[in-house]
């Protein structure tokens, strides 16, 4: 089950779901508007599983960034979410898709305990221009039924994320066989 909007704002007020900052104005009827951090990761070059991605990092200036077609960007959530009770389920929106944004479309899964900025796949369509802050998509949050299992006290690659990351597949894969 989805928690609605005054659902989210009491969890938040009981201390179940972390959102900072919060703005109780991002509100919607069964989400909550999250937003694009400051900073980018451009991958450079041809992507390959068994080696770590080589990236370029930048701040997003505040007059914006111009994102390019065929290029793979990793960006942050200004929001630090997450909760101990609920799951959270985060995706672009209808304004971000307008655009010819896709973003966050492989990973959108945040597992109860996992308290994060969320690295953020994003793709553009045509060139766009981005901005730091700018409403970016949905974050949701969920109804766990059964045993509770904290993201963070799982034996996880991705627990102690705060900020970009990049994928860490090559750390099972052996000499680029699994």
């Amino acid at each position: 089950m989805i928690l609605t909007g005054p659902g989210i704002a009491a969890a938040v007020q009981d201390g179940e779901i972390t959102i900072d900052p919060y703005d109780p104005a991002r509100l919607s009827p069964n989400a909550y508007d999250w937003r694009l951090g400051n900073t980018i990761r451009i991958c450079d070059g041809d992507l390959d599983a068994a080696t770590p991605t080589v990236f370029t990092e930048q701040p997003i200036p505040a007059n914006g960034l111009l994102l390019q077609p065929g290029m793979l960007y990793l960006g942050v959530t200004l929001e630090r979410t997450g909760s101990e009770t609920y799951a959270q389920m985060l995706n672009g929106d209808r304004t971000i898709g307008a655009l010819g944004i896709w973003v966050h479309v492989s990973a959108p899964l945040g597992h109860q305990g996992h308290a994060i900025r969320w690295t953020l796949e994003i793709r553009a369509a045509r060139p766009v221009r981005v901005y730091p802050g700018m409403t970016f998509g949905k974050l949701v949050f969920l109804t766990a039924i059964g045993a509770p299992a904290s993201y963070q006290q799982q034996p996880a690659k991705y627990a102690a994320t705060d900020g970009i990351d990049i994928s860490r597949l090559y750390e099972e894969i052996h000499g680029g066989v699994l």
